[in-house]
């Protein structure tokens, strides 16, 4: 076996490891039943599903059928902006409400691409932040300030 698709090894140690650690912490959490789950059942089954597509990727890539590829040196300017994105989103949260800070979090993190357009990210912020109005406010009745504190809403 010969590693021929260094992009998918990578990604696939990734997602084990990820997977595995979700797993392991979830087991400090009663588990439940399927029926009946408690707080570490879904952590722990997603984790474990995590580890067997990681696993699965990582072996994909030892295949003689795998496109070679190599791995490129990594950016950290677009680690340091999504991650600042996300940071940025958790500070204003309360001050600037969820409709401005979501919108904020998807512009932002989306300047990280190479090929960035801002029409395209601000319609995608737009949708982002319909469906976390949908999902989070609406349908499961979440309580987070939605306009900005310093409009007095």
């Amino acid at each position: 076996m010969q590693l021929r698709n260094k992009q998918d090894f990578w990604s696939g140690v990734m997602f084990v490891t990820i997977g595995v650690g979700f797993a392991l912490v979830a087991t400090n959490y009663s588990m439940g039943t399927a029926a009946r789950m408690g707080p570490g059942y879904f952590p722990f089954w997603l984790g474990v599903c995590l580890a067997v597509l990681g696993a699965t990727v990582t072996l994909g890539s030892l295949s003689s059928k795998a496109e070679e590829t190599e791995v490129e040196k990594f950016d950290w300017k677009i680690v340091f902006v999504v991650i600042g994105s996300v940071a940025l989103c958790g500070s204003v949260l309360d001050f600037l409400g969820v409709y401005i800070s979501v919108f904020l979090l998807v512009f932002l993190s989306s300047m990280a691409s190479h090929i960035f357009n801002w029409k395209v990210a601000a319609i995608n912020a737009i949708f982002i932040v319909l469906f976390v109005w949908l999902a989070f406010i609406k349908g499961l009745g979440l309580i987070f300030p939605l306009w900005p504190s310093f409009l007095g809403n």
